[in-house]
């Protein structure tokens, strides 16, 4: 997903993007939906949020050892 979209979700949730890098603001929309604040932190592809709207973005960036 692109920042452009994802500061636009940030906007609809009455969310200021501010300078927050695309990973921040993609955590403070998570903890704002009531989520798990966790985009970008899956370690070897680990994730049990299945439902996630960031799961393949995440997955993407995630840790991987």
């Amino acid at each position: 997903m692109k920042l452009e979209d994802v500061r636009t979700i940030a906007k609809s949730h009455g969310i200021k993007p501010n300078h927050l890098s695309k990973t921040e603001l993609i955590r403070v929309i998570q903890a704002e939906e009531g989520n798990f604040d966790c985009f970008g932190s899956a370690y070897n592809g680990v994730c049990d949020q299945e439902n996630c709207l960031w799961r393949q973005d995440c997955l993407a960036t995630a840790v991987h050892h």
